[in-house]
């Protein structure tokens, strides 16, 4: 089921807001209503992998107690590969199958599996309380609890990636607490910022990205059409993302809960450092603070820091995508993070504005990687870029790029209208019910566009 859907808008999410309140007295029974909703929103696409994602809840909390019994960290372990397991098998055995091929030459049947949508996420979930356990920084949860940490669904399709101990506590909490109207009223402002983030532009960028993404694979785009590739792909992807986000958080915060931040306004951003601050929050923590400081990261020397940076952008570009492009694109971004380093270890600070035209121009150029179809129509359209192709051709959709540019740099992330913009104004109420009528009607137009990260 899509956020910006109107059977969600208008059916899903008020009923089970409805149902949620009308059961608040008791956790157990919030929970389970959550419980349920989540299935249903989950299976909404395809119900069988609702199978996949129950077992996988059941049998890491099965490990995990087993561990609790035993003492034995080989129940955690077989866990941690469970997880992997599963992951690798629906995201990655055919690209792997299709590596060894040009490999060794040798040609292996393929799987054709078909990739259950927020495996990338909630695969990531488990492993990380796993890995917690492991370490003792995690309890032995009652199972509704954590099945619903993992379940809960403004978050299971495309995150934000979220912890057990950010959560689960907050199940025992009673939702009519103070506060409870202007979280509520927060959220309806956050979930309609995303929406309309979503429906009016990002929507509205697709068909130019697909369109000349597509021609790339057959001629060489003109220097207009290359900068209004990377360009308008570049703000599609933030603005279809961080709406997803927006919508996650605004729907949770119907419920009482907070989920983390996940963007901060990235293409603000005056140095590459600074951008993995702000760009995929959840993701770039978790990365941290499971692969990169486990490496090493960079409190042993400078050949470690080096080691630990490339291992874990290499393998967040393969958790992007089953492809050797997304690697490559991780891989821009660890050499990028070195060199970033570097000059600041160096003293000598870059003029903002040039931080930030350098940053960006880095950013795009990993963008184009990331989206083009394979190696040769990346560089095809880089060429381009930078000119070798000619200068010809003017930026396309030129109102709606400036468009979502603005948006991009001046929409204040969810946890700042949350924390610190938004107030009770009836001015604030009514142009969010004017907008989210809006795009209501708009999404009635045809169906719905796919987040990018639905299926993922």
């Amino acid at each position: 089921m899509l956020f910006q859907s109107q059977v969600y808008v208008l059916a899903f999410l008020p009923l089970t807001v409805a149902l949620y309140y009308a059961v608040a007295g008791s956790a157990a029974a919030r929970q389970w209503v959550l419980i349920a909703a989540s299935l249903v929103f989950y299976g909404w696409w395809d119900p069988r992998f609702v199978i996949l994602v129950v077992s996988q809840i059941t049998a890491t909390w099965l490990l995990a107690r087993a561990y609790e019994q035993t003492g034995a960290r080989a129940w955690l372990i077989a866990g941690v590969v469970l997880n992997l397991a599963s992951l690798g098998t629906f995201k990655y055995l055919d690209f792997l199958l299709a590596s060894f091929e040009v490999a060794t030459g040798v040609v292996f049947p393929r799987a054709h599996l078909i990739l259950p949508i927020g495996i990338s996420f909630f695969s990531f979930q488990l492993i990380s309380y796993l890995v917690d356990r492991m370490r003792g920084n995690a309890p032995l949860y009652p199972f509704r609890p954590f099945a619903l940490f993992v379940l809960v669904f403004p978050h299971v399709i495309a995150g934000p990636i979220v912890r057990h101990n950010e959560l689960v506590p907050q199940f025992a909490l009673d939702p009519r607490r103070e506060g409870m109207w202007a979280g509520i009223g927060a959220g309806l402002v956050i979930f309609t910022v995303g929406f309309a983030k979503k429906v009016l532009l990002a929507d509205r960028l697709a068909p130019t990205v697909d369109q000349l993404f597509a021609q790339a694979t057959q001629r060489v785009l003109d220097f207009g059409e290359a900068w209004t590739a990377g360009l308008a792909f570049s703000f599609q992807l933030f603005l279809d993302f961080s709406a997803y986000t927006e919508m996650a958080i605004g729907s949770a915060l119907l419920f009482g809960l907070v989920l983390p931040e996940n963007f901060r306004r990235p293409y603000l951003s005056t140095d590459l450092r600074d951008f993995w601050r702000r760009w995929h929050i959840s993701l770039s923590n978790f990365l941290r603070d499971y692969l990169y400081i486990p490496l090493g990261g960079s409190r042993h020397g400078a050949s470690r820091y080096v080691f630990a940076t490339i291992v874990t952008m290499g393998l967040c570009g393969l958790w992007h995508g089953a492809g050797w492009t997304y690697v490559a694109w991780g891989l821009w971004h660890g050499i990028g993070l070195i060199v970033c380093r570097g000059w600041q270890q160096l003293g000598r600070p870059m003029p903002t504005i040039a931080g930030w035209a350098f940053t960006m121009l880095f950013v795009l150029v990993g963008w184009v990687v990331f989206r083009a179809n394979g190696f040769a129509s990346a560089g095809s359209i880089l060429g381009s870029l930078a000119g070798l192709n000619g200068f010809g051709g003017v930026l396309a959709e030129a109102k709606l790029i400036a468009l979502a540019a603005l948006a991009s740099a001046i929409i204040p992330s969810a946890h700042e209208m949350k924390d610190r913009l938004l107030r009770p104004m009836p001015v604030v109420a009514v142009v969010t019910a004017l907008l989210a009528a809006f795009c209501v009607f708009e999404v009635g137009k045809g169906a719905p566009v796919n987040f990018i990260y639905f299926q993922f």
